[in-house]
């Protein structure tokens, strides 16, 4: 197994989508390919895209060098961004393999001199997009499809309306006239603070 700085080096990349996700069967897959010491590792903070392993990673990326990644979407966050970043590792003559999608992956030496190959790899390239993002839309209009026909049936979208426990009115009183504090109220009424002032704006209307 390659890796670190020397002739033409071997990294591999791994990136979790949210604070939940569990980097190590990412890793697990990429030691079968480099020591564990040449993995670059990011993990998503809250809305943040803030990927500082990959930056890094990016900048010593050179001519001839391997980039391994378990799936294309390891790259980006969407597919104009993992486009570029692949458009843009193909220029640079960055190898990259892709474990889940070896179609895609690239080995700029049998390229070089074969423009066949070279346009085959490309054709492909653009047709996995065109496809992946003909189905986002596609599921994106379902769903407006499916929002719209729930609506014409006249059912509720989201989660349930909040609903008035059968002591409201005696708790409410007893809160609107400061004999209880809301903490009070909730505990008795069983329900949340905001669900408490949901209740206490239409109570009042």
């Amino acid at each position: 197994m390659e890796g670190g700085f020397g002739m033409a080096k071997t990294w591999a990349y791994a990136r979790a989508s949210t604070k939940s996700q569990n980097l190590d069967r990412q890793i697990i897959q990429l030691k079968n390919f480099v020591d564990d010491s040449f993995i670059m590792c990011d993990k998503a903070s809250g809305k943040n895209f803030d990927r500082p392993n990959w930056d890094l990673l990016n900048r010593v990326l050179d001519q001839g060098d391997t980039l391994i990644v378990c799936s294309l979407d390891r790259l980006g966050r969407n597919h104009k961004q993992m486009r570029d970043i692949w458009k843009d590792l193909f220029n640079r003559k960055v190898n990259i393999k892709i474990l889940d999608c070896d179609l895609l992956s690239t080995n700029y030496e049998e390229y070089e001199n074969d423009s066949t190959k070279l346009l085959l790899i490309n054709v492909a390239f653009e047709v996995f997009f065109y496809l992946a993002e003909n189905e986002r839309t596609n599921i994106k209009q379902r769903q407006a499809e499916g929002i719209q026909v729930a609506r014409t049936m006249g059912k509720h979208l989201g989660r349930p309306p909040a609903t008035f426990p059968p002591n409201w009115k005696e708790v409410y009183v007893k809160w609107n006239r400061k004999e209880i504090s809301q903490n009070k109220a909730c505990l008795e009424l069983g329900i949340s603070k905001n669900t408490f002032k949901k209740l206490k704006s239409q109570y009042i209307k």
